[in-house]
């Protein structure tokens, strides 16, 4: 008889559990929000957007409107409703309100009531991130084309109050193994946006293709864009030669200036900053096939056209500073951001050691060795990009024979980079290639397509910490947030891209918004399997094995 109110108290508590489960799953469904706000408390009722709705700024602001401007653009086509703008209304109204007395600079607050959906940000980018929230609250037919029928574009009742985790939130494309055009840039620009990211790295010089236009250094383009053909499955340096298959078909691509320019201004009306990489000393086989005279053995060269890491790099010498600083210069003209990334990584030093140029100049500048000439290479490319207002980040390799003053480092080969960087007061952007490579295999290797290795699941992302245990609070402050790289050795084409990205882009972008108190994978998988719609309208190939998961775990 004693165990009857144990019993009790144990039905209750399952009980109630259940009921939270339940409520928890209610809210998820009614507010399918990736990256998960940090405060969200649910109202009855909702906002109806008709053709009777109007837009209300009050501030005269021009990247407001633009930001305002996105989200007319973006309903118009699929509701038929062309938004104009008021000042005197007090319901059926969109009010956008600038508030300078918010903290963060992509703060934002949303109230939604049947009458009226009220936003409040510090900035315009803080009333873009509250714009994709209400656009992924909205159907997800508000995505298509064409104007669609029998659809009640309501958003329901709700008030946020919400701000980034880390400052900087990035994804990567490297667009030289393979390249990609415009159009699928600017899309994927625009899936960057959808899910809050505010960087985008693109990766646009390499050992097997320069991809962008310098109008000083033709060849770059005319000779440094062409491979004579590509590798077949896992051909690398390290394959022996008698191993080696090609396809026998030359491969080319690059942008032009003005392409550069418009997926600039596209970036910039998302609020995204797009920062450029040009690659040194190392990962130079294209620059070196234009201009042979910038390598230590002065070549011939020849573009790479399988995988790895090559011994040719660039030469130190005056000339080489002098080509590099005149590249730069028309990158800088092309991107406003603050920040370039100049490389850094995987730099073989054989050429070095048995090159008579880099030898005498070593000699001449008191540089002890090899180590410290990069270190050198990467200080004296500092300077001149810190005189022209900007900014380098480098792969972790630049902490190696001393870090470069102003430097920001990316660290890639695991986090003790990061740990080594912060700790000496350097910003650090965390990308780990055990979470942050999404070339790695997502799911079992025998039924995917070709990966370059690894194992790197949504979930094992999700539960990604970018702040390491090793440092203090003092020190997690120069963790800025992270970012997830995509090498595209092996991914040949934009719908590759795509599987390979989403929907661990969305793990990610959650890990760099939400608190980390307030994440819970099977809460973000409840709410994928709602945003998994929009990207089906968007024509997004992403890989579906959390829905298949889900899938067999609700049918058990």
């Amino acid at each position: 008889m004693k165990l009857k109110p144990l019993f009790i108290y144990f039905l209750l508590t399952i009980t109630t559990l259940s009921s939270v489960f339940a409520q928890q799953s209610k809210t998820n469904d009614r507010y399918p929000i990736i990256p998960k706000p940090q405060n969200l408390i649910p109202r009855k009722g909702e906002f109806v957007i008709n053709a009777q709705t109007q837009i209300v700024l009050n501030n005269d602001d021009e990247q407001l409107k633009t930001a305002v401007g996105f989200f007319t653009d973006l309903i118009e086509p699929s509701t038929g409703f062309k938004l104009g703008y008021t000042s005197n209304k007090d319901k059926n109204v969109i009010v956008f309100t600038l508030d300078p007395g918010m903290k963060n600079e992509e703060e934002y607050r949303i109230a939604v009531s049947s009458k009226i959906i009220d936003v409040r940000s510090k900035t315009a980018a803080g009333a873009f991130r509250a714009i994709q929230t209400l656009r992924q609250l909205l159907p997800a037919a508000v995505e298509q084309k064409q104007v669609t029928s029998a659809v009640k574009w309501s958003i329901p009742a709700v008030v946020i109050s919400d701000n980034p985790r880390f400052d900087y939130r990035g994804l990567h494309l490297d667009v030289c193994r393979h390249f990609f055009p415009t159009e699928f840039i600017k899309k994927y620009i625009d899936l960057l946006a959808l899910f809050k990211f505010n960087t985008f790295h693109w990766h646009l010089t390499e050992d097997q293709g320069w991809r962008i236009e310098i109008k000083k250094y033709p060849k770059l383009t005319t000779v440094g864009q062409w491979r004579p053909e590509t590798a077949v499955g896992r051909t690398t340096t390290d394959t022996p030669i008698m191993d080696r298959k090609y396809d026998g078909q030359p491969y080319q691509g690059f942008y032009t200036q003005d392409e550069i320019r418009e997926v600039v201004k596209y970036a910039q009306d998302r609020f995204i900053t797009i920062i450029p990489e040009i690659e040194m000393p190392g990962h130079a086989l294209a620059a070196l096939t234009a201009y042979p005279e910038l390598g230590c053995t002065k070549g011939p060269y020849e573009v790479a056209k399988h995988w790895g890491v090559f011994n040719d790099v660039f030469c130190v010498q005056d000339t080489t500073f002098t080509f590099l600083q005149n590249v730069l210069t028309e990158v800088i003209d092309l991107f406003p951001g603050k920040y370039i990334h100049i490389g850094g990584d995987e730099c073989p030093k054989v050429r070095w050691e048995h090159c008579a140029h880099c030898q005498a100049f070593m000699k001449e500048n008191n540089i002890k060795d090899e180590h410290a000439l990069q270190s050198y290479f990467i200080q004296r490319i500092e300077k001149f990009l810190n005189a022209k207002g900007r900014q380098i980040i480098g792969w972790d390799e630049i902490l190696e024979g001393g870090l470069a003053p102003n430097a920001t480092v990316m660290s890639w080969r695991g986090i003790e980079g990061g740990i080594a960087a912060a700790k000496e007061k350097h910003d650090v952007i965390m990308t780990p290639s055990p979470y942050c490579y999404f070339d790695h295999y997502q799911a079992d290797r025998e039924k995917e397509p070709l990966a370059i290795g690894g194992f790197t699941t949504v979930e094992k992302i999700y539960g990604y910490e970018p702040v390491p245990e090793a440092l203090t609070r003092e020190e997690a402050k120069y963790i800025k947030g992270a970012q997830a790289n995509l090498w595209s050795e092996y991914i040949g084409t934009t719908e590759h891209v795509e599987y390979m990205v989403f929907p661990r882009a969305l793990a990610l972008a959650e890990v760099n918004w939400t608190k980390k108190e307030s994440k819970n994978y099977n809460d973000f998988v409840e709410r994928f399997q709602k945003q998994a719609k929009r990207l089906d309208v968007l024509n997004v190939n992403y890989a579906k094995h959390i829905l298949k998961t889900t899938s067999t775990t609700t049918a058990k």
